[in-house]
């Protein structure tokens, strides 16, 4: 939770930050070209309107959620248009996902959590009516063509992050809380209860749970290649990275778990495969302060995790946390995205109540 600990300076002495950039939950890295892919809001919206946290003032939903496209060697942005998609209550983001196709490397496939406004109730009583889209793009465009929307209530409750596939036809996702509303939700930051989840979705077969039983589902990334079958799941509570392994039928298995300390957000994994964790190194400054004023500082933490050699692993020590970013909140203010370009040594951070992008050369 971040109570009493200490904030260190740890990889802030060769940063810069975007402006242009604001209210963006999650950064997607293209490793081939070095852009970057945002789910960006507006700071405004995202106070009224963000059912992970209970903010469901739908009248103050923002209009102008979109996706934004950051290319670092040119300082330049694009903000990509939907297309094709007929929402009748508007798209409000969250988790994203952008995966290279398997038949055409220059296509990708764009993968959001949209919270709609619900067609009848009050957000207050039914919870947002929350569906996963899938859109085409090809490298450079600035369209994002929708394919298709994912939609189950009884299994895409309240999902959070979204992990697709590369033909743009399956995906798995975290839920965040095991209900929409009611009572029982809001007691959950009291009760702590395990009865978070992942759910998988085919464009063919629907939809189901892939796993259940989980303490505070957030971020979710699939391993690289040897490890392409394994998927870190980030709790945002408790400082604990689950690692889930594929099973029969699209289900997913119980692995182990990683202890890092660190209550966590959106996971990211560099083209080495270290596993990158927005840490919530103040939760209750986030909930308490920055989900109130966006301009409060709040301490932010990258951290890295690595699997240590044969040797450390024998003696217990699996693997390796280490703070690779850490600031007080002036150059990177409650991050819930990271992501490390390790070819070209550069560390992104945004936060979803964030004025500014922020990135650091980080070796």
């Amino acid at each position: 939770m971040g109570i009493g600990r200490s904030v260190e300076s740890i990889g802030t002495s060769n940063c810069s930050i975007v402006p242009e950039l604001q209210a963006c939950e999650k950064i997607i890295l293209h490793q081939p070209s070095g852009l970057l892919y945002l789910a960006c809001s507006t700071l405004y919206g995202r106070l009224q309107w963000m059912p992970a946290i209970n903010r469901l003032n739908a009248s103050g939903m923002s209009e102008n959620d979109h996706v934004a496209v950051y290319d670092y060697e040119t300082n330049s942005i694009t903000r990509l248009n939907f297309t094709g998609l007929s929402s009748r209550s508007g798209i409000s983001l969250h988790g994203m996902d952008v995966v290279i196709s398997a038949q055409d490397p220059s296509t990708l496939y764009v993968y959001l959590v949209n919270h709609r406004n619900p067609a009848a109730g009050n957000p207050s009583s039914v919870g947002a009516d929350s569906v996963i889209e899938v859109f085409e793009t090809r490298l450079g465009d600035s369209e994002l063509r929708h394919l298709r929307t994912f939609e189950d209530p009884a299994v895409i409750i309240t999902p959070n992050d979204v992990v697709g596939s590369p033909d743009g036809r399956s995906m798995y996702f975290t839920n965040d809380h095991s209900q929409k509303s009611g009572l029982k939700r809001h007691l959950d930051v009291l009760i702590q209860p395990y009865d978070t989840s992942v759910g998988f979705c085919h464009a063919d077969h629907g939809c189901k749970f892939a796993y259940r039983g989980l303490h505070g589902s957030n971020g979710i990334v699939k391993g690289l290649g040897h490890n392409n079958n394994t998927y870190y799941v980030a709790d945002s509570m408790l400082g604990e990275i689950t690692v889930l392994k594929k099973g029969n039928n699209h289900t997913l298995l119980f692995s182990e778990v990683i202890k890092t300390g660190f209550a966590a957000d959106n996971l990211a994994i560099d083209s080495n495969g270290a596993l990158w964790v927005a840490g919530l190194a103040d939760v209750l400054g986030l909930i308490f302060r920055k989900f109130e004023d966006p301009s409060a500082p709040v301490s932010s933490t990258g951290l890295r995790v690595t699997v240590n050699g044969d040797l450390d692993s024998v003696h217990g020590q699996r693997y390796s946390v280490d703070k690779a970013f850490e600031d007080s909140g002036r150059l990177a203010s409650g991050i819930t995205s990271v992501v490390y370009d390790a070819q070209r040594e550069r560390l992104f951070m945004h936060g979803n109540h964030a004025f500014f992008n922020s990135f650091c050369v980080v070796r």
